[in-house]
């Protein structure tokens, strides 16, 4: 059978989507340049990994792995509830928070619906609506990398009927302070469903002016539904077990998503994991902490340089996002042969910018070693 008989048989928002760049692994890097050591600054993962419970809790699992795991994520759900203040019905958990943005799109988003997002986007907050036939508006970045607390308001009064918030914004890393985040919840629709991922939470909260999201939810009665998403992923250093959960508004949408949600969608090592991780706080809070402090010592550091056109958005995160004054593909093909990687932004009016992860120190001594060599070279 021949491609464009297969196509026919897709739906057709299906081929038009663009793939979801992951970046490559450390292993096609080592084959592909001949390098030994990797600094993996691409996908703003915990330098410092998961606490040391986590381990220990995953040590007798092999016993268990002929058993499906808890379909409801019992356990996890009444431990992050705990703490929330949510009731557990409320919760969420998904194969990483990605799942629970395809549950979203897929219980309430059809061909013809309008979603809000910013530009440039985490990319499954683009590909899922597609996905589901739904029309994306993308809003644009203030001249200094912000957001456009003006546009987002002017944007609402049109009535999308879903909005992805990124708050802090990824790729960028900027956020909606306390003040613009009310003045964007007094323009939410009472038709609109506002999903705002915070998957860079834990560094965000400690950046003056963050908004206490679920607080200023729950403070006041909202005339719209809404949902916020977080991660163990990041912070809580289990990327490559897959585990993020949301916080919504009401029992009757975590119902909804159920009806859509794949069964055992969180297996029985994640669960685990993101148990124990919950339990050490100290261990997450320690390690955002270094980043932080690593993350504005870069910024100085690169700041400092005279290279043509750098600019440095304001972050929250756990990266920078950097445009370089030229276009990005030498100067990532550059970093790539020195054995480090990034993540050079491909979106169309941003091709001059890459996403930096802060890494380990010496990952970053490496990293800002490297550019002075490649930057002094360049034309």
């Amino acid at each position: 059978m021949n491609t464009t008989a297969i196509h026919a048989l897709a739906r057709p928002e299906v081929a038009p989507l663009p793939a979801y760049n992951a970046g490559l692994s450390s292993e096609a890097v080592r084959a592909r340049y001949g390098v030994d050591q990797i600094a993996r600054l691409a996908s703003n993962e915990n330098p410092y990994g998961a606490s040391p419970a986590v381990a220990r809790a995953l040590v007798d699992l092999a016993a268990r792995a002929g058993t499906y795991p808890d379909a409801h994520c019992t356990a996890l759900r009444a431990a992050i509830a705990e703490r929330s203040g949510a009731q557990p019905a409320e919760l969420v958990i998904g194969n990483g928070s990605e799942d629970i943005l395809q549950m979203l799109c897929q219980a309430f988003l059809g061909p013809g619906d309008r979603v809000l997002t910013q530009r440039p986007a985490f990319g499954l907050h683009e590909i899922y609506p597609r996905m589901m036939g739904a029309q994306v508006e993308l809003l644009a970045l203030t001249p200094e990398l912000g957001f456009d607390i003006e546009a987002w308001c002017a944007a609402l009064a049109r009535g999308p009927k879903l909005v992805m918030l990124a708050n802090p914004s990824n790729p960028v890393g900027c956020m909606f302070d306390t003040r613009d985040f009310e003045r964007l919840l007094a323009a939410v629709p009472a038709g609109t469903l506002l999903v705002v991922d915070e998957a860079y939470y834990e560094y965000a909260r400690l950046a003056p002016g963050y908004p206490d999201v679920l607080a200023r939810l729950r403070g006041e009665a909202v005339a719209f539904p809404w949902i916020v998403l977080r991660t163990f992923s990041k912070a809580w250093g289990l990327a490559g077990l897959r585990v993020g959960y949301g916080i919504a508004s009401d029992a009757a949408l975590v119902q909804l998503l159920d009806r859509v949600r794949t069964p055992f969608n969180v297996n029985l090592a994640a669960q685990a994991a993101a148990l124990a991780a919950w339990g050490d706080e100290a261990c997450m809070a320690a390690a955002v902490e270094q980043t932080v402090r690593l993350r504005e010592a870069l910024a100085a550091q690169l700041c400092a340089r005279d290279w043509p056109g750098l600019r440095i958005a304001p972050s929250a995160a756990n990266f920078l996002f950097i445009d370089l004054g030229r276009p990005n593909g030498p100067v990532n093909e550059a970093l790539l042969a020195h054995g480090i990687i990034v993540k050079p932004w491909k979106e169309p009016g941003f091709e001059r910018f890459i996403r930096v992860s802060v890494g380990a120190p010496h990952e970053l001594e490496r990293f800002v070693a490297a550019m002075d060599e490649i930057m002094s070279k360049m034309p």
